[in-house]
């Protein structure tokens, strides 16, 4: 059996470049049949056919001459983001995964007024994950979190040597041992949502680095924020609405 690294045998596939393969790979986008592929540089049968999950289009919600408001998709870098819209500078980051409510700022002025409502925790922000397990009741997680870095990757805990943080997690639908919930979080540490989630044993599916099973995404999205008076709204991605 012939074999070859699998982004050089998906760059021949697609007719894309080696460095374009090897990062639709990465970013977790390449499936053979239902098994996403981990590894660019695995060796894998040259007859391998892959599959490849194609990147929602993002999509714009506000713009004014202070802020700009857009749909992230997942498996695309807040930073990628900042990058296509030009004059504009990031206010906050979502995890690669994590879809929704993404806003960037136009002018320094307008920056430094949002930034002190998030210290403030005047900044309403709402998710929507579907996680692990049966959630009947309302929990409200008031757990610090202490982050720290592994190899350029972020990696949280709840700690008392933490920062504060807070999370109310609310039932909405429940599906074959998995449960809809509707977060709102408070502070807004790094992975807040899904290491308070973890806590509580109820991990969101997909997000196999705190203890959910494998799926096609991290099942996260930033549904609404509102914001010195606006308020802005990601619709549900049709993968969480049609999720069983």
């Amino acid at each position: 059996m012939a074999e070859e690294k699998a982004y050089k045998l998906l760059a021949q596939q697609e007719g894309i470049s080696n460095s374009q393969a090897k990062s639709m790979i990465d970013r977790g986008l390449v499936y053979v049949g239902n098994k996403k592929v981990m590894i660019a540089r695995g060796e894998i049968d040259t007859k391998t056919i892959f599959r490849v999950q194609k990147i929602e289009k993002l999509k714009p919600i506000f713009e004014n001459d202070d802020i700009v408001v857009v749909d992230k998709p997942a498996f695309v870098n807040s930073d990628e983001i900042e990058r296509q819209i030009k004059g504009a500078k990031l206010l906050h980051r979502l995890d690669r995964e994590t879809s929704g409510v993404l806003m960037l700022v136009k002018n320094e002025e307008f920056r430094e007024r949002a930034i002190k409502e998030f210290k403030k925790d005047k900044v309403y922000k709402e998710y929507i994950a579907w996680v692990e397990g049966i959630v009947t009741e309302p929990h409200d997680i008031d757990k610090p979190i202490l982050t720290q870095k592994k190899n350029n990757k972020a990696y949280s805990n709840v700690s008392g040597k933490g920062k504060p943080a807070r999370t109310e997690v609310f039932p909405d639908i429940v599906s074959a041992r998995k449960t809809k919930v509707k977060c709102i979080i408070h502070h807004g540490r790094t992975h807040q949502i899904r290491t308070h989630l973890r806590y509580i044993d109820h991990p969101i599916v997909g997000d196999e680095q705190y203890g959910g099973r494998r799926a096609k995404r991290v099942m996260l999205h930033a549904y609404k924020v509102r914001l010195l008076g606006m308020e802005f709204v990601a619709k549900e991605p049709s993968a969480f609405v049609n999720f069983e």
